[in-house]
């Protein structure tokens, strides 16, 4: 299960944890401008926005996790098993493989308006990468530094839905995500009055208490309601050095640990990376699960003119710095 969430500062931020029991072999990758794509449905582009991101690649594709273009746009799609609903390719449709997705809309749109323009007329198909990856089922979220909106496609059809906090987990459908916020309506970063009765001489006896109720717990209803609560009181300063750090506080809020979330046949899930993306500049921050210390890669120090993808392999070795 993951989370994902947007932060703006100075600049807008953009980025995930990825909870799972193995990695896939997740590198962080370039595509240049030129690399072609060859989607399965729309033909080949090459000649498009230059993005960054994380991503399993496999026969020189990138399967993107999660990804921010050049022109400041950032798309992430995270797990929603059970409620998923691709559908086959249909006649006079943008038909999309689940699978390509991200790459087709951060190939295309600069900014959330034109995603949704683009989105008026996509079907996102249930085509397999090949036959040893399953589908995956996803849902996303597209942001850049004005909005956010979360796409879903389920039975009833592809669903958009502005995402006023900013924040995506998994289950269950967006909409009820954000109604549930309504049953923490009473939390606060300040500390609480007494509203139990006014006969009663309560007092409070520690701090924190305003976010008495707010779930702790790993599913992926109450890690959206933690990091829901977390981001939208979050404070800090706006160098790129406090706003990076901020937000990976913000998505630490829901960090996994090993033992704690029981998979079975010995496995466990657990955080393998959390990345933040500064979408203005292109600079891609991620930690590992073993490996707390930032790393940075900054797409413009590539040649983002080239066709050929470039790879980082994660650091996910403790980084220890000794000051004696």
């Amino acid at each position: 299960m993951c989370t994902a969430a947007t932060y703006k500062t100075k600049s807008f931020y953009f980025g995930r944890t990825l909870d799972y029991e193995f990695s896939y072999g997740d590198r962080v990758t370039i595509t240049p401008r030129n690399y072609q794509f060859n989607f399965r449905f729309a033909g080949s582009i090459e000649g498009h926005y230059a993005m960054i991101g994380m991503a399993c690649v496999i026969d020189g594709c990138p399967l993107y996790y999660d990804a921010v273009n050049e022109a400041g746009l950032g798309i992430a799609g995270l797990n929603f098993v059970g409620n998923v609903c691709y559908s086959r390719e249909i006649a006079g449709r943008d038909n999309v493989a689940q699978f390509e997705f991200i790459p087709y809309i951060l190939c295309k749109c600069s900014s959330v308006k034109e995603a949704k323009a683009l989105l008026e007329n996509i079907n996102i198909t249930n085509t397999p990468f090949n036959d040893n990856l399953p589908v995956a089922q996803l849902h996303w979220i597209i942001a850049d530094k004005n909005e956010a909106i979360t796409v879903e496609a389920v039975e009833e059809g592809l669903k958009i839905y502005q995402n006023p906090v900013g924040v995506l987990t998994n289950n269950p459908p967006f909409d009820k995500q954000m109604f549930n916020l309504n049953n923490y309506i009473g939390l606060s970063p300040c500390q609480p009055k007494n509203n139990f009765s006014p006969e009663l001489p309560l007092n409070t006896y520690s701090r924190g208490m305003g976010a008495m109720g707010l779930p702790g717990d790993l599913s992926s209803q109450s890690r959206f309601v933690r990091v829901a609560f977390t981001k939208m009181n979050s404070v800090s300063g706006d160098t790129e050095e406090e706003s990076v750090s901020q937000f990976f506080h913000i998505l630490g809020s829901v960090d996994q640990q090993r033992g704690c979330c029981d998979v079975g046949e010995g496995k466990y899930e657990l955080t393998i990376y959390t990345s933040c993306c500064n979408a203005d500049k292109g600079i891609y921050y991620y930690t590992t699960y073993d490996n707390h210390q930032i790393t940075a890669v900054d797409m413009h120090r590539e040649n983002l003119d080239g066709n050929t993808l470039i790879e980082y392999p994660l650091i996910t070795q403790q980084q220890i710095n000794f000051q004696n």
